[in-house]
């Protein structure tokens, strides 16, 4: 991690082993086993209710507390403990896309920019002042994948900027403005099911929205099928029934939507990898399918 290069990391809080994989078997977070690589302090609360998770924080004595992406609210008893503060690196521009999946929303919505927020935690959800910040394009192409990446190293390097700037005291803190604040409500499974009466704009949106989870979808003879990748053909009317098949070829599979028509490039049988359209068009044949019956 980029601030255990610049800053002395004396504990790290994560949240406790889920089960994963086919097997359902207790797996550690990767910050978990990258701390524990470390002989690095691990601590694993499943929320900040009981005194013994404040206790092992108070007696760390840290200088700063630095959060990214940990899925709890802290209580006030836990912001007033870090000598300088609690920070929270977020993946927006807030005041906009507040909330547990900012990178999905901003994409789904057809944001032009993202970015990176810098600040100083408070009890209420992403309504602290602002420290940093720093923007980002969102190209045409962009997934929350790829997204996640390079908005992770963006934040690592700001936040590393912004802790060296506070121990000189040299931080401007910016409350954050009254308008144009949106949530970012956490990604429902359903959200991902395609419906082909929208937009081929909108099916895009979603279909890079929700890669590499939990993937766009929809059905075919009773079958489920995953699209990761896909593009948009034409923004006008299509002139066919939304979900029809209207060809399909190496390039990939045309498919009308309410608005438009969307080529599909990449997709994913049950229980098979990911296949280009090419690869799945020589083991199936999608002519005069219509996609979206269940």
């Amino acid at each position: 991690m980029a601030l255990a290069q610049a800053h002395e990391v004396c504990g790290v809080f994560t949240q406790p082993d889920r089960k994963a994989g086919r097997g359902r078997l207790l797996t550690p977070s990767p910050v978990k086993a990258w701390a524990q690589a470390r002989d690095l302090a691990v601590f694993q609360p499943a929320n900040f209710r009981n005194e013994e998770a404040v206790h092992s924080l108070a007696e760390l004595r840290v200088d700063a507390l630095v959060v990214v992406a940990y899925g709890l609210l802290l209580p006030p008893v836990v912001l007033s403990l870090p000598r300088l503060g609690c920070f929270n690196i977020h993946a927006s521009l807030l005041p906009r896309w507040r909330g547990a999946a900012p990178i999905q929303r901003a994409i789904f919505a057809g944001d032009a920019q993202t970015g990176i927020t810098i600040m100083r935690m408070e009890a209420g959800l992403d309504t602290g002042p602002v420290l940093a910040r720093a923007v980002l394009d969102i190209g045409p192409r962009d997934t929350s994948g790829t997204l996640h990446a390079v908005l992770a190293r963006l934040g690592a390097r700001l936040m590393c900027q912004t802790l060296d700037l506070l121990v000189r005291g040299e931080v401007r803190e910016t409350p954050q403005p009254d308008s144009g604040i949106t949530y970012a409500a956490k990604i429902d499974k359903a959200e991902a099911e395609i419906r082909w009466s929208g937009t081929a704009v909108h099916i895009d949106r979603q279909v890079r929205a929700f890669d590499p989870r939990p993937v766009a979808q929809t059905h075919w003879q009773g079958q489920q099928l995953r699209v990761w990748q896909a593009e948009v053909l034409r923004t006008d009317g299509a002139g066919a029934e939304p979900g029809l098949v209207l060809t399909h070829s190496d390039a990939g599979v045309d498919v009308a939507c309410g608005q438009g028509m969307l080529r599909i490039t990449q997709l994913q049988l049950p229980g098979r990898t990911r296949a280009s359209a090419a690869e799945l068009l020589r083991a199936r044949s999608l002519a005069g399918a219509r996609l979206g019956d269940a």
